[in-house]
């Protein structure tokens, strides 16, 4: 098995929406190239690294992976981009609602979870791509129960505070409070903070200081 190695290279993933009719569309696409040892910690929507060519080229090459697959349900094509050819290459498809599915949601309107569980009823696609419009930029921050003094090692033991974030374009997702025991048993990841605003700076801007008077 040879396969290109990308020395220089993005992680674009797009989001795909297909019928059991042979309807596809793409909700765009999302950057997750800002990782800790191969796993995702921040995802963003849309890319800050991809011209408006680049970004019709990578969510019509999804369409296409999808339509040649006879794809249906949610999913997400995923590509390696060279940032210095911008040549994208095909990694793999993803059948489910993944982790970071809230950000496109936040620029585009579209639940996914719900889109998904019409799709499998057999419902048809109701969106056609010309309706597609998205609205700003989202940033996803995972929130991890690890240890930085110990190379980010999963930490488990008793959440004893716990402090939700807040306000204007902030969306969290978590199953956890003060009291909660995270266990060994599963992913470290216990909540997602996700920020939405009309620019990339602006949601960068409104994702709330952690309070510093208080024990992690």
């Amino acid at each position: 098995l040879l396969e290109k190695y990308v020395a220089s290279a993005r992680h674009i993933e797009v989001q795909i929406v297909a019928d059991s009719y042979g309807h596809v569309i793409h909700l765009g696409e999302r950057e997750c190239s800002l990782q800790r040892r191969n796993q995702k910690v921040l995802e963003e929507a849309p890319s800050s690294g991809l011209s408006p060519d680049m970004r019709q080229q990578v969510g019509e090459l999804a369409v296409r992976a999808a339509k040649a697959l006879h794809y249906s349900s949610i999913g997400t094509v995923e590509f390696l981009m060279d940032k210095n050819s911008g040549n994208f290459y095909f990694m793999e498809i993803n059948p489910r609602i993944q982790v970071e599915h809230g950000i496109t949601e936040a620029i585009t309107g579209v639940d996914l979870v719900k889109t998904q569980i019409l799709l499998a009823a057999g419902e048809p696609l109701t969106l056609c791509q010309e309706e597609i419009a998205f609205t700003g930029h989202a940033i996803e921050c995972r929130i991890n129960a690890e240890d930085p003094r110990l190379n980010f090692l999963p930490s488990p033991g008793q959440i004893t505070f716990y402090h939700q974030p807040g306000g204007p374009g902030i969306r969290v997702d978590s199953g956890v409070c003060a009291g909660t025991t995270v266990h060994s048993y599963y992913d470290s990841l216990i909540a997602k903070v996700i920020a939405h605003g009309r620019t990339r700076g602006e949601a960068i801007r409104s994702v709330p200081a952690p309070r510093s008077d208080q024990p992690a």
